[in-house]
């Protein structure tokens, strides 16, 4: 059920009071326009949320990839949260983790063709992407995580927020996890409610909708995650995961916020899972991987390891997994899919903007 990952630190909420102040006078200055928000001419589509991590940003900008790579050039600008390197990088087939941050070289390897950017100044990556020679030619910008970014004016602001972790029921940081209070919510034009289960009831679609009581020109929509088959990390073999078999043993490796929801959809293709799970962004020490090594010694055959996407990207340039780690590591693909049979519609949305807000190159 919704709600059911919210933990609140009861002895902290004096100190979200005084967080929540700097938050709203911030917010004031960017309302009275004391502090600038700048609008370009270039479609531009923020994913982010109000929420620290754990949302689905990155399964999400896919989306939104897939959906307009065929028709138009399309750029994500990312800040390259916890890169080694400072200022505006493009990502080239080169481009190390290190260098541009786990998330981006993910979308950089599935998409090769499109422009992957990080800076931690949104205005300067959208100019330098706009005027640049190599990227000029781009048409739609997606901003991965610039929901508080707001010196940039995006044409849409899409809301991401989390189906067990619900911004109505949480609480300002560092009580709970909220970046922002939920008014902030009404800055969006598309709210998603993500990482719902498949089998949600017209009511818990309906308690949501009023819970979050969102604004006439707002709309709301559901997703779901979809996992693809599991490919081998360090071979070229792949597992559906109806084959793993209840009586496989699972070492769910995880760097990411919230791995409660994988652990439980893992959970109806296997009975033994243990997880290990380090923070979000985890970049992964010598001693990490010797804990991963011995864990993994620990499980009774049949055992396999699960690990993400994203920590995939940091797991490779790590140094001293053992044999049997390499050989029974498995990554697991995520995808999402828009609920309601509403994809029509939200994907309708999404292109209908873009083509109707087209570029104006005279800024290149």
């Amino acid at each position: 059920m919704e709600g059911d990952l919210i933990h609140i630190n009861e002895w902290l909420l004096p100190f979200s009071w005084l967080y929540g102040i700097g938050v709203a006078i911030r917010n004031q200055l960017f309302d009275m326009g004391v502090l600038k928000s700048k609008k370009y001419d270039i479609p531009i589509i923020n994913i982010g949320n109000i929420t620290v991590g754990g949302t689905g940003k990155t399964p999400h900008t896919e989306y939104l990839i897939r959906l307009l790579s065929p028709f138009y050039k399309v750029a994500v600008l990312s800040r390259g949260y916890k890169r080694k390197t400072k200022g505006y990088l493009l990502a080239n087939a080169q481009s190390t983790v290190e260098e541009i941050g786990d998330e981006p070289w993910q979308i950089k390897q599935k998409f090769p063709d499109i422009y992957i950017a990080v800076d931690k100044n949104r205005r300067r990556g959208i100019e330098r992407l706009c005027t640049d020679k190599e990227t000029r030619d781009v048409e739609v910008i997606l901003l991965d995580d610039a929901y508080q970014h707001r010196y940039v004016k995006p044409g849409i602001n899409i809301l991401l927020v989390d189906y067990h972790r619900m911004i109505n029921e949480d609480k300002l940081l560092p009580a709970g996890r909220l970046r922002e209070p939920q008014s902030a919510k009404n800055r969006s034009d598309m709210v998603i409610v993500t990482k719902c289960p498949y089998n949600i009831k017209p009511i818990g679609y309906r308690v949501i909708q009023r819970a979050l009581s969102l604004m006439p020109f707002q709309t709301l929509f559901f997703s779901t995650f979809h996992y693809g088959k599991l490919l081998s990390m360090f071979g070229e073999g792949e597992k559906e995961l109806q084959s793993i078999g209840k009586e496989t043993s699972i070492l769910l490796l995880t760097g990411i916020a919230m791995p409660q929801q994988m652990m439980l959809d893992l959970s109806h293709y296997a009975s033994n899972i243990t997880p290990l799970s380090f923070p979000d962004h985890h970049y992964y020490s010598t001693t990490n991987i010797e804990l991963i090594n011995r864990k993994l010694e620990s499980l009774p055959q049949p055992r396999i390891v699960v690990t993400t996407e994203k920590d995939a990207a940091r797991l490779r340039s790590a140094k001293g997994l053992s044999d049997a780690v390499k050989e029974a590591l498995y990554i697991l693909p995520i995808e999402v899919s828009i609920m309601r049979n509403e994809g029509h519609k939200f994907n309708h949305k999404i292109i209908g903007y873009v083509r109707k807000n087209p570029r104006n190159r005279s800024m290149a």
